[in-house]
């Protein structure tokens, strides 16, 4: 599974908990792309998180 680049944010897990309160191993994984970014004046592709790239789109 795929790392953001930007802020390390990866997969976490945890507890599927049903009515009956059984539980069952669960992943929730991060909407992470890899997109071409400027950075310091070079193209590099690298993976983002849909997070981190509001916030790239924000500052520039």
């Amino acid at each position: 599974m795929a790392k953001c680049s930007v802020c390390g944010k990866g997969p976490q897990f945890g507890n599927n908990r049903s009515h009956s309160m059984r539980a069952t191993r669960k992943m929730w994984k991060p909407n992470v792309s890899k997109r071409n970014l400027v950075i310091n004046g070079q193209r590099q592709r690298i993976n983002v998180c849909t997070r981190c790239l509001r916030t790239f789109h924000k500052v520039r």
